[in-house]
């Protein structure tokens, strides 16, 4: 019998690279990312590249936590306890891992114009992104958009997160800011806005036209994705900011 052992063995519109290459990496699954970096499979009964990614996934979940949250801080050591996964396999899962990390977590300079959810998102990963508990924090803008500084004004437990808005519109006028983005994470993962967020939103939105501070968005991230809630509802049609 034979196997399907490396990517270039299977059918060329099978194979992830050249998926990624024609439709873009988010179309490809986590196994199929991991199989790009394994470029060969085996394992317990000679898994192709696919299958071994897939193999390394449910071994790192295997205690019912999920499996990329485990990556985030796994050992070569751990990884190499897994059947298939050597010195070789271990350091390029965990070198590609770090990419990430670093990719996410790099910070603009001050005075860098923030100018869309993404460039938001960027300045506030460091802070936001992988954290195990839900943390409120504002971008401090000035009048052209130009970051001034990031400030964390809550931290909360793994499910919730207080944000009085007296607290948030105190340490931007403090930081004589003229605009501001406000953004929690939520550790679950899911960037979708809960009924509170968008409750919250709104109250700030009234509370920035009151003070002729404009609230340009509220972005919500978690494990390396970001949501827009200017982009996702009607709220700044319903409270105009003058920006």
């Amino acid at each position: 019998m034979t196997y399907c052992l490396r990517i270039a063995d299977m059918a060329e519109n099978e194979r992830p690279r050249e998926r990624l290459l024609a439709h873009g990496a988010k179309v490809l699954s986590t196994a199929e990312l991991i199989a790009i970096l394994l470029g060969t499979g085996q394992g317990p009964g000679k898994l192709s590249a696919v299958g071994l990614g897939q193999y390394i996934l449910q071994e790192l979940g295997k205690h019912q936590q999920d499996a990329l949250v485990v990556m985030r801080d796994v050992s070569a050591a751990e990884l190499m306890q897994i059947d298939g996964v050597g010195p070789a396999k271990a350091t390029t899962i965990l070198a590609a891992v770090e990419l990430g990390k670093r990719t996410f977590q790099s910070r603009p300079g001050e005075k860098t114009t923030i100018d869309s959810p993404a460039s938001a998102a960027a300045a506030l990963s460091q802070d936001l992104m992988w954290q195990t508990k839900e943390l409120f924090a504002v971008l401090l803008l000035d009048v052209k958009n130009r970051l001034l500084g990031t400030q964390i004004i809550t931290i909360g437990t793994a499910t919730e997160t207080l944000a009085p808005p007296r607290e948030i519109f105190r340490e931007v006028i403090k930081q004589n800011a003229t605009r501001l983005i406000i953004a929690h994470n939520h550790p679950s993962g899911n960037v979708e806005p809960s009924s509170a967020d968008i409750d919250l939103t709104r109250q700030l939105l009234q509370g920035a036209n009151f003070l002729a501070i404009p609230l340009l968005d509220h972005i919500i991230l978690g494990d390396g994705n970001y949501q827009s809630l200017r982009e996702i509802t009607n709220l700044w049609q319903e409270y105009p900011q003058g920006d």
